[in-house]
């Protein structure tokens, strides 16, 4: 991985957005402006890693599953429209666009790393937004969290944690989370743009049980952590992407002060349900 894969990420995913958005000022049917709008962002992005990065593999929502990538050392990951729903809704800024590089660890002496490695550069733009979110130097893209940031300490006092989820259904173990903690759930789309509002500090946690794919979290993930912040399944343990599978069941990405506070409630939700 080089600085010029941060740039690429983020170029790409700024420029599948600017696309997006001259194809949504267009209007239509919703459900024609979805399909469209998946259609074409895929092309742009398959097509431009296919000539900028030849030697990678690539794992999209819209693109065939190759199984190639995984004896791959770089597989770059991405959702090309995240937030389809919001998209073909006007007036909606929560979707995203995802673009991630996944690498190969390298082995040392003695050591076996197949399918081991990790998220190196990614970008999760929003473009009804005017933003694209980055790994690479000054990725908030002009995004200012509040006083402490990343290092802030936990809630005050009389003021309630805010969890950002699903705006369809919040899962049975984020609702019993929530209802521990006495926090409030705040409803988003696009994960990418979840993850923004946690970044921002409009929220303090995204927690997700309800299952998804490698491409709905790899983006806001790499994105999430470069910035500081914790990033995890809802064990504590480490996502793992570029797996057979892609499915993936969870997430929690939140300010490392509260982490341990989240963990403890998903433990003990977990246990209730």
């Amino acid at each position: 991985m080089t600085a010029d894969d941060h740039v690429l990420a983020r170029d790409l995913a700024d420029e599948a957005g600017r696309l997006l958005l001259a194809l949504r000022a267009r209007g239509g049917d919703p459900d024609v402006l979805r399909a469209a709008g998946d259609r074409l962002s895929h092309e742009f992005l398959a097509a431009q890693l296919a000539a900028r990065r030849p030697a990678d593999a690539l794992l999209s929502e819209e693109g065939i599953d190759d199984k190639a990538r995984l004896a791959a050392d770089r597989v770059w990951i991405v959702d090309p429209l995240d937030g389809t729903r919001e998209f073909g809704e006007e007036g909606r800024a929560d979707w995203a666009v995802h673009v991630a590089l996944w690498e190969r660890a390298a082995a040392g002496e003695g050591e076996d790393t197949d399918g081991a490695g990790t998220l190196t550069a990614g970008a999760v733009a929003l473009p009804a937004q005017g933003r694209v979110l980055s790994t690479g130097r000054g990725g908030l893209g002009g995004l200012v969290p509040p006083d402490g940031g990343v290092t802030g300490g936990v809630v005050p006092p009389g003021e309630k944690l805010r969890i950002v989820v699903s705006r369809s259904r919040a899962p049975r173990l984020v609702q019993r989370v929530a209802e521990l903690l006495g926090a409030e759930l705040v409803p988003c789309g696009s994960v990418g743009a979840k993850v923004a509002t946690v970044l921002s500090g409009q929220t303090d946690a995204y927690v997700h049980a309800g299952g998804f794919y490698q491409w709905d979290t790899a983006a806001p993930a790499a994105v999430a952590v470069a910035a500081g912040y914790h990033a995890s399944r809802i064990d504590g343990a480490a996502l793992a992407y570029n797996g057979e599978d892609p499915l993936i069941p969870d997430i929690l990405v939140c300010r490392p002060a509260i982490a341990g506070l989240l963990l403890a409630a998903i433990r003990e939700a977990t246990h209730a349900i």
